[in-house]
């Protein structure tokens, strides 16, 4: 539908891959550049049923279920991936792991997981490019931008509430390397520093310890002694924004190359040494299950060779 178009009502019946999922978020993807205001409006006053009747935005369809979506205009806001570029097309020389439920890339630094904020598609966008014929692909869990290493991706719905059912319980381990400044002490193995996001008036987002924050635990291991430096194992127990790199910074030894929370000298003097100019930070490991019946599944991914760089230029 496009804003020339006059909108109707439509009658959808849910499918499998779509069942489990709350109304208002089963809207706002069927439903494309529609405010979140108008969505939630809608279910309010009554003007989205599901089998004649009203529901609230909590209700989880069902397969099946019949959904009644009122006139509203929509707008085309996804952007055509050029499938031919070499940053798209490596993705697929990217997978680490494959079956018919999920995919485990190796993400590279740089690209987002999803398009915003000034990128006109990410990750997903690309996978999905890539893969016209799939039916459903969506992202199980983030890295930051400038993060590298396994991302996972599901490949059905029922996957998806699987694995995002084991993040909240903690189930799944995903660990990461990190270069932080100074020598770390290996005494020092839990961080539980609580945080919260802020926004500067620049509008940069940022996160901070904050008392009355949300809580948040990382656990950390030495894993190389490198001069000035240190070579660290980390393991977010919780799954907060930033939260290594704010525990790093918080416990004095911020991550290399980090442009929010590490030291301007260092990251200049890694970049005049020809070294990777970017942050030290790759999720190099993770264990999850595909079915409660299934064996854990451990996924690695390699440190890139600009990391890998850095640890040898340090090892001299």
């Amino acid at each position: 539908m496009n804003n020339e178009s006059r909108p109707k009502v439509q009658f959808v019946e849910v499918q499998t891959e779509e069942a489990g999922q709350r109304i208002d978020n089963f809207l706002l993807k069927k439903l494309k550049g529609v405010p979140k205001s108008r969505i939630y409006k809608m279910l309010r006053k009554g003007e989205v049923r599901v089998n004649k009747g009203r529901v609230k935005a909590e209700y989880k369809i069902e397969e099946g279920d019949s959904v009644r979506i009122p006139p509203v205009k929509t707008t085309n806001t996804e952007t055509e991936v050029p499938v031919n570029l070499n940053v798209v097309q490596d993705l697929e020389n990217a997978i680490l792991y494959e079956d018919k439920r999920l995919i485990v890339l190796n993400k590279p630094h740089g690209m987002a997981v999803h398009g915003g904020s000034g990128m006109s598609f990410g990750v997903i966008e690309a996978l999905r490019a890539l893969r016209p014929e799939a039916p459903f692909l969506e992202l199980v869990h983030r890295l930051d931008r400038d993060t590298s290493g396994c991302l996972l991706i599901a490949k059905k719905r029922s996957t998806l509430r699987f694995l995002h059912e084991q993040l909240q319980k903690k189930l799944m381990s995903k660990q990461y390397w990190a270069l932080v400044e100074g020598k770390w002490p290996a005494k020092l193995k839990h961080i539980d520093y609580p945080l919260a996001k802020h926004h500067l008036k620049s509008g940069e987002r940022i996160v901070r310890v904050t008392e009355g924050g949300k809580p948040s635990l990382t656990s950390f291991s030495v894993v190389e002694n490198l001069k000035d430096y240190t070579l660290v194992s980390a393991e977010p127990v919780t799954g907060r924004t930033h939260q290594i790199r704010v525990h790093a910074q918080q416990a004095g030894h911020p991550l290399v190359g980090d442009p929010k929370y590490g030291t301007d000298e260092i990251t200049e003097k890694f970049k005049q040494q020809g070294l990777s100019g970017r942050l030290f930070l790759h999720a190099y490991s993770l264990t999850f299950k595909v079915t409660p019946e299934d064996k854990a599944i451990k996924v690695e991914a390699p440190l890139p060779q600009d990391l890998q760089q850095t640890l040898e230029y340090l090892r001299r």
